[in-house]
């Protein structure tokens, strides 16, 4: 089965009617569409994330604060919706993803 993890009023669900439509992460309070790893950390760094160097493979982020991690694949162009997902739930109310 395939499609897209949605994230709505504190649930998860698998919403097969989503599968490929191209997503976007927007920074909300600006309404700034996330285009590029650079915007993205320094988005991140504002809110206390900090980046981890450990794998070379991986753009990592972790705030002090929590035990989250962030972890991000080195390329942007393979930067995918469960990745934008993934910021959005560690991130409430600063992120959402949008389709185009």
């Amino acid at each position: 089965m395939s499609g897209v993890w949605v994230f709505k009023n504190g649930v998860v669900r698998l919403d097969p009617g989503l599968d490929g439509r191209r997503k976007v992460l927007v920074h909300t309070p600006s309404n700034e569409v996330i285009t590029s790893y650079a915007v993205l950390e320094h988005k991140l760094s504002s809110l206390g994330w900090e980046r981890y160097y450990d794998d070379p493979e991986l753009l990592q982020f972790h705030k002090r604060s929590t035990v989250h991690l962030i972890s991000l694949p080195k390329d942007f162009g393979r930067f995918k919706s469960m990745h934008m997902y993934d910021i959005v739930v560690k991130n409430r109310n600063v992120f959402e993803v949008r389709d185009t």
